[in-house]
């Protein structure tokens, strides 16, 4: 919980983020205060700080996963969004060179409104988030890579886990005959920090599988505030024995920001899909008709039953002669009314290096005027160079397993290719004939 963060570690953080103001984003491992990598200074409008051209082995992530896929990427640490993937690149057996997949990826905010309307909160942009990097023991990274940051006013922190993680049936698929069954077992590249906002750690997870889908998460874990209860405001959940402490509730409002660069081009495309039954009339049987609807300026998206949204490259192909794309599968949200930011589910911007974060946008824009939350940046330009924001909420309405401590509840959504391959990447030899129509 987040109550009273005017408290001594709200005024640490408040001091940690006026010294970060001054160093800006943060080094890899084994780099010093001089050679980290600069903040802009105002005016200048940065995009999150680039990993080093050459992408050393400092900040590089690179992982072959069972069925042959190879995942890489470079990673830099931002003193307010914390982690930052870059050069996201996929390549599947099969696939003569790594295909683009994103040019970034971070969270781009955190926004907490409690219920009782007393206090709301913008994590990483207001208190502290990116400097909240937590130590992480090596039972925490199973099998893997804990990576050192340099964080301002706290030194080094052994705090990116990267390792692998099994994920159950990659597929599996009998034999007419039922004589033989293909099957094999997923694997994932994890990558995580752990973040600290007061009384709630955030787990910041990216997941990449060796089917080519990319899960993004945030888990909530830590502790309930031991502040944080108020019997009088009738809107919380009585915690502990009888009806005397009600711990408040509140949501969770994430939101990513992924620049995708399919194939290596800023110029992708935005296509929302809608699907519509018609219910069956007498003996007939119902009929579903979908549409497709190309997006071709900025846009504040809400989800609904059979609409989605795929980002398309333009420059790829996969060897069937299909457009490469990612398809994006929202989690389960609850759409928080209370902003205008957090009244859609996704939105598509024109890229500008200063939109960084989702509200509360704390880069320099140019003008005393400009508008600091992404729903104000949609404005009906031309759709020419995208950039996705992806919200997701969860209402926290606390109970008593929340104590002590609180078990971690997940929100997120995935990036799942879609014709990024001309056949499922993990197709075993025998079965490669089977492309389209077959015998």
């Amino acid at each position: 919980m987040h109550v009273n963060r005017a408290s001594g570690a709200r005024k640490r953080a408040a001091a940690t983020l006026a010294a970060a103001a001054l160093l800006g984003s943060l080094a890899a491992a084994g780099g010093s205060a001089a050679s980290a990598t600069p903040r802009a200074v105002a005016g200048s409008a940065p995009e999150a700080a680039p990993a080093p051209a050459d992408c050393s082995a400092a900040y590089r992530i690179e992982q072959k996963l069972d069925g042959g896929t190879t995942w890489r990427m470079c990673w830099n640490y931002d003193s307010d969004a914390g982690l930052v993937l870059e050069k996201v690149t996929y390549q599947p057996k099969g696939e003569p060179k790594p295909i683009r997949v994103l040019t970034s990826g971070k969270l781009a905010q955190v926004h907490v409104p409690y219920d009782n309307g007393k206090e709301e909160y913008d994590d990483l942009t207001s208190y502290g988030f990116g400097t909240g990097l937590q130590d992480l023991k090596p039972a925490e990274c199973p099998g893997g890579t804990i990576r050192t940051v340099r964080v301002p006013d706290m030194g080094d922190v052994k705090g990116i886990c990267t390792t692998t993680r099994a994920r159950g049936h990659a597929y599996r698929l009998a034999s007419d005959e039922s004589t033989k069954v293909w099957q094999a077992q997923g694997k994932d590249l994890l990558v995580y920090t752990v973040n600290k906002v007061s009384w709630y750690e955030y787990i910041t997870e990216w997941r990449f599988s060796s089917d080519g889908t990319v899960s993004a998460n945030v888990g909530a874990t830590g502790s309930l505030a031991p502040d944080d209860y108020d019997a009088t405001d009738g809107r919380g959940w009585p915690i502990g024995k009888g009806a005397r402490d009600y711990a408040t509730s509140h949501s969770h409002n994430v939101f990513w920001r992924l620049n995708f660069g399919l194939d290596g081009s800023s110029k992708n495309r935005v296509e929302q899909y809608d699907s519509k039954v018609t219910p069956p009339q007498g003996n007939a049987k119902p009929t579903t008709r979908t549409t497709r609807t190309p997006i071709t300026k900025e846009l504040a998206g809400d989800a609904k039953s059979m609409r989605w949204w795929r980002i398309v490259s333009a420059t790829g192909k996969n060897k069937d002669g299909h457009p490469r794309s990612y398809e994006i599968v929202p989690g389960s949200s609850n759409k928080h009314p209370g902003r205008s930011f957090t009244r859609h589910d996704v939105y598509f911007t024109n890229y500008r290096k200063c939109e960084q974060f989702a509200s509360n946008n704390i880069r320099d824009c140019g003008s005393a005027n400009a508008p600091d939350s992404v729903d104000k940046w949609v404005n009906g330009e031309a759709l020419k160079n995208p950039i996705t924001w992806v919200n997701i909420g969860f209402h926290h309405i606390a109970r008593d397993e929340d104590q002590q401590p609180m078990p971690v509840h997940w929100q997120g959504f995935q990036l799942a290719p879609r014709d990024v391959t001309a056949m499922n990447p993990l197709t075993p030899a025998d079965l490669a004939g089977q492309n389209g129509h077959y015998e």
